[in-house]
């Protein structure tokens, strides 16, 4: 039994942080995801995936603690795609892993090498690629789910973009079907944390994490201050909240209370319907 910080491994201090200084923001809001949303069943074997940023890194430690103690039984798997990072970026993800007692298994893609001609597309193609290795990797790994360690913060810019730049209303689902790989599934444990408290978490512990390892973007700006639409829509966030403390809440919300009544249009397994279907 613990009882003296001063005997903790660095590990275990980390771990023990998360449900008790960290019990509301951090612990509470992950167990809620994974209850609200039914992120995971009895008998899962999950590929939790590490880009080596504070995201994933504190998603796996949360779901270790919870395969710890839960009831649920289930599996764990710490997936590490390496896309063709740099011998710096490659070491750190490595050496965090250790510090934080994380079990990673790394595989390696030439992603980053396949898309370096697609100009604009780049980042496009390096996302679906991205994905698209991780579900196979997972797969011969005996996995059904990925894993990634999106927030609430990503959430609620996701359905701004949605609307300021792609014209509708979107959101990034808790867990989704794959399309591709039949009978896997991609769950997202942080779904209701902020990322506020990852950035507190993270500083109280001094970790270093990797804040950009895009080959293409070597010298990337410091976290939050970086550029393009998200960045963007994070800071017009922020503005807003100036003005009214509960905006993040409520473009939370909105996409969970859809007055279908009042709207003109939307779209359904890719079908269009119109409010004058049944006026």
């Amino acid at each position: 039994m613990r009882t003296d910080n001063s005997e903790l491994t660095f590990s275990q201090a980390v771990e023990r942080s998360i449900i008790t200084k960290y019990r509301k923001p951090i612990w509470r809001a992950f167990i809620k995801g994974i209850q609200n949303y039914k992120l995971i069943l009895k008998g899962d074997r999950i590929a939790v995936c590490l880009s080596g940023g504070k995201d994933s890194m504190l998603m796996a430690k949360c779901l270790q603690e919870l395969n710890r103690y839960s009831h649920v039984i289930f599996d764990l798997v710490f997936l590490v795609m390496d896309p063709g990072y740099s011998a710096e970026n490659r070491l750190i993800i490595e050496e965090n892993a250790k510090r934080l007692d994380i079990p990673i298994t790394i595989f390696e893609t030439g992603i980053y090498d396949a898309v370096v001609n697609a100009g604009d597309g780049a980042c496009y193609l390096c996302a679906r690629m991205r994905r698209g290795y991780l579900y196979k990797q997972a797969r011969v790994l005996g996995c059904n789910k990925i894993a990634l360690g999106h927030h609430y913060d990503d959430v609620i810019e996701t359905i701004l973009m949605s609307m300021f730049y792609g014209g509708e209303i979107r959101t990034m689902l808790p867990k989704l079907k794959s399309t591709n790989f039949e009978g896997m599934e991609l769950i997202r444990p942080l779904y209701l944390v902020r990322e506020e408290a990852i950035i507190t978490w993270r500083n109280y512990h001094r970790l270093k994490f990797i804040n950009c390892a895009c080959r293409f973007q070597e010298n990337c700006l410091p976290e939050g201050q970086g550029a393009g639409k998200r960045a963007e829509t994070k800071k017009l966030i922020k503005t807003l909240r100036t003005q009214n403390p509960v905006i993040e809440k409520n473009i939370f919300k909105s996409v969970e209370n859809v007055q279908m009544d009042s709207v003109v249009g939307f779209k359904k397994q890719g079908t269009r319907h119109s409010f004058l279907d049944e006026y």
